[in-house]
């Protein structure tokens, strides 16, 4: 089984066999002075500002990342009940962290499975 990572606070199919406690990714981003000014321009304008938009999904992604990370040096193979936060450090920088619960699960031998309903 690969790692999961579900915003639910269980993984469907298996059962939670131990529980390691709270893990997190923290990433801090600031944007360049280039991608600043572009941003400033287009916020004169309306709209998307796809600039930040692609530095905070590389954030979250990269915050997971860590997340995971942390996850397994704790034991887990799974962490339930994921979120993100984000918040900003002065006027040029964002931080974003991804958090949740680390446990371990396995397959739970007490529900069936792939049962067709046919």
């Amino acid at each position: 089984m690969d790692f999961q990572v579900v915003t639910l606070n269980y993984v469907p199919g298996k059962k939670i066999v131990k529980n390691f406690g709270s893990t997190f990714g923290i990433v801090v981003r600031s944007r360049g002075i280039g991608g600043n000014i572009v941003a400033g321009l287009r916020s004169l304008f309306g709209g998307e500002i796809k600039e930040y938009s692609e530095m905070l999904s590389e954030a979250r992604e990269h915050a997971i990342q860590r997340l995971v990370e942390n996850a397994k040096n704790l034991g887990a193979n799974a962490v339930v009940d994921m979120r993100f936060d984000s918040s900003d450090i002065g006027r040029t920088m964002t931080e974003v962290v991804a958090y949740g619960t680390a446990v371990l699960v396995e397959d739970d031998s007490s529900k069936p499975q792939n049962v067709s309903l046919r």
